[in-house]
């Protein structure tokens, strides 16, 4: 029988992709060894209801124009074609029945920690997927919820301070996204007009 095949998902708005999610998506697959590592845009996050502002059709092009070149990432459009509230368990549901055997981790920022009992179905969840949280090396994690059967992996992250919010505002004020994001993402929000 072949070895089981290390997936990792990470969900997030996306809008725009910026090098803190792409560094975050090396650190973990890099650290973690996995062999896949699948990007989900959500439709909206259950926590953030004012996060998105792009449509999916410019969240998805801006992914692409990202992370085409690299064959080590993978792009789904499972939430943004479920639409409405994109809930973490629904996601989790999906890639359990696509990849029954295969181990499935969900990767969240260290940030999300405390506030994962929060998360819908959180019960089911942690029994369908592992959880990579990402921190700044040399920081200790924050104190984990007690949550029966929650499997945890510290990955230690080259974790910057760029946030989609912050840059949406700088393109708004009119200032340069150089060194924030990918040249490609940058050139379809300029050819889109995005974020004005």
């Amino acid at each position: 029988m072949a070895p089981r095949l290390k997936i990792g998902l990470l969900g997030g708005s996306f809008d725009p992709v910026h090098f803190g999610h792409l560094l975050a998506a090396q650190d973990v697959f890099e650290q973690c060894k996995l062999d896949r590592l699948i990007l989900v845009p959500a439709a909206q996050a259950p926590l953030k209801p004012r996060e998105v502002q792009s449509s999916p059709e410019d969240r998805m092009a801006m992914l692409r124009a990202a992370v085409a070149w690299d064959k080590r990432f993978e792009i789904s459009d499972v939430e943004l074609r479920r639409g409405g509230v994109s809930y973490t368990i629904d996601s989790v549901r999906h890639f359990r029945a696509l990849y029954p055997r295969e181990e499935l981790f969900w990767i969240i920022g260290g940030d999300q920690l405390p506030r994962i009992n929060l998360w819908k179905d959180i019960a089911e969840l942690v029994r369908l997927v592992e959880f990579i949280f990402l921190e700044r090396p040399g920081h200790p994690a924050r104190q984990t919820p007690d949550i029966p059967g929650l499997r945890l992996r510290r990955c230690d992250g080259h974790l910057i301070e760029i946030s989609s919010s912050e840059l949406r505002q700088r393109v708004h004020q009119g200032l340069s996204l150089h060194y924030f994001c990918p040249q490609k993402v940058i050139a379809y929000i300029e050819a889109h007009n995005l974020y004005r």
